[in-house]
C-alpha cells in the first residue's frame, strides 16, 4: 500500500516514503528501492545483454524492523494497520535528492514492450537472506514517480535581442524577442513579443517561431537531442527603413506531437496519461551519469529575408506541470 505515487524533489529534500506493508507470516521482508534508465527495447534484449542502466539501488529489511530505524506511524499507516490487522508491517524510506526525475521517451508506432526513460521500482519480496534469487511469486512490484515543481517565486520576464550587420552595408537589422512571462503551466499558451526595426536595404519576408524541447542525455556520454513541440510561420513583412511589433502564441500540448518517437514525456504510469517533460531543475551537475534525462525548452525566432535570415533564441525551463522560461540569444 501506498498513499501517493508521485513523490516531490524540493531540492533540498524529496517527499518521504512512509506506508504499510501486508504480509504473510513469513521470516522476513525485504523492500528495493531502483531509479533505472532504460535505453532500448525490451525485445532488443539478446544474449544476456539488456538495454539498462541502474543509477540507484537501495534495499532494506521492513519485517522484522531493524530497532534503531523504527519510526512514528503516520496517520495513514495507523488507519491502514486497523484495517489489516496483525499481519500489516509499516516501512519507511527516502528517495535520495540527486536521483533524476522520472522521465518516458516516447514510442513509436512498432515499438513494443516497456518504454525507454527514467522510471522508479519498489519491489517488496520474501526471503531468508538479501542475497537470495528474488521469485515472482513472492514479490509484489509498484512503479512510482520522482516530479519536480516550479519554483513558487517566479523570475523576471525575459528579453533578449540581437542585431545582424550585412557584407558591403552599414545599415542593420535588429529584432528583440520576449515573452510575458517566466513560468508556463502545461497547456498554456506562450505569447512571444516579436520587435522589428529594419534599417537595412533588405526585406524581412517573414517570421518564424518555434518551442523545441531539448534533451540531454546523461549515460555513458552527454548527447543532446532537440524536437519542436510547437510551431508558427507568419507572412508578415518588414520592408526597409521601417519598424514591426506584434505578439505571436504557441501552444505546446503533447496531443499535436504524439507521433514523434523519442520526445521526452513527464514520466508515464499504466493506464494514465501524461504531459510534456518538465523542465529539469538540477542542484548538483557534479556526477551527470546519474542525472539521467535533462530536459529544457527553447522559444526560437527567425526573420527571413531576401538573401538569408538570422534567429534569436529564448531559454526555456520546464517544471512539473509548468513551463520556466529563461532569455539567450544567438545570431543564424
Amino acid at each position: 500500500y501506498l498513499g501517493k505515487r508521485d513523490f516531490v524533489d524540493h531540492l533540498d529534500h524529496v517527499d518521504p516514503v512512509g506506508e504499510s506493508l501486508f504480509a504473510l507470516p513469513l521470516p522476513v521482508v525485504f523492500v528495493t528501492l531502483t531509479c533505472a534508465f532504460r535505453y532500448g527495447r525490451e525485445d532488443l534484449d539478446v544474449l544476456g545483454l539488456s538495454f539498462r542502466k541502474d543509477l540507484y539501488i537501495s534495499t532494506f529489511q521492513a519485517f522484522p524492523p531493524v530497532p534503531e530505524e523504527r519510526k512514528p506511524n503516520s496517520r495513514l499507516q495507523e488507519r491502514l494497520l486497523k484495517k489489516l490487522g496483525q499481519h500489516a508491517h509499516p516501512f519507511y524510506f527516502t528517495i535520495p535528492q540527486n536521483l533524476p526525475c522520472s522521465v518516458t521517451l516516447q514510442p513509436g508506432p512498432e515499438d513494443t514492450g516497456k518504454a525507454c526513460g527514467v522510471d522508479f521500482e519498489i519491489r517488496a519480496f520474501c526471503a531468508k537472506s538479501i542475497e537470495e534469487k528474488i521469485h515472482k511469486r513472492n514479490s509484489v512490484r509498484l512503479v512510482i514517480r520522482k516530479v519536480q515543481y516550479a519554483p513558487e517565486k517566479p523570475g523576471p520576464q525575459p528579453m533578449v535581442e540581437t542585431t545582424r550587420n550585412f557584407l558591403m552595408s552599414d545599415r542593420s537589422l535588429h529584432l528583440e524577442a520576449s515573452l510575458d512571462k517566466e513560468l508556463y503551466y502545461h497547456g498554456e499558451p506562450i505569447s512571444v513579443n516579436v520587435h522589428v526595426t529594419n534599417n537595412s536595404t533588405k526585406t524581412v519576408k517573414r517570421v518564424k517561431i518555434s518551442v523545441r524541447q531539448y534533451a540531454d542525455i546523461c549515460l555513458f556520454s552527454t548527447a543532446q537531442y532537440k524536437c519542436p513541440v510547437a510551431q508558427l510561420e507568419a507572412d508578415d513583412q518588414v520592408s526597409s527603413s521601417s519598424t514591426f511589433c506584434k505578439v505571436y502564441t504557441l501552444t505546446p500540448t503533447l496531443d499535436k506531437n504524439r507521433e514523434k518517437r523519442g520526445l521526452a514525456l513527464d514520466g508515464k504510469l499504466k493506464h494514465e496519461d501524461t504531459n510534456l517533460a518538465s523542465s529539469t531543475i538540477v542542484k548538483d551537475v557534479t556526477n551527470k551519469e546519474v542525472l539521467g534525462i535533462l530536459v529544457s525548452y527553447r522559444v526560437k525566432v527567425k526573420l527571413v529575408v531576401s538573401r538569408g535570415g538570422y534567429d534569436t533564441h529564448t531559454h526555456t525551463h520546464t517544471h512539473t506541470r509548468t513551463h520556466r522560461l529563461n532569455p539567450n540569444l544567438h545570431p543564424h
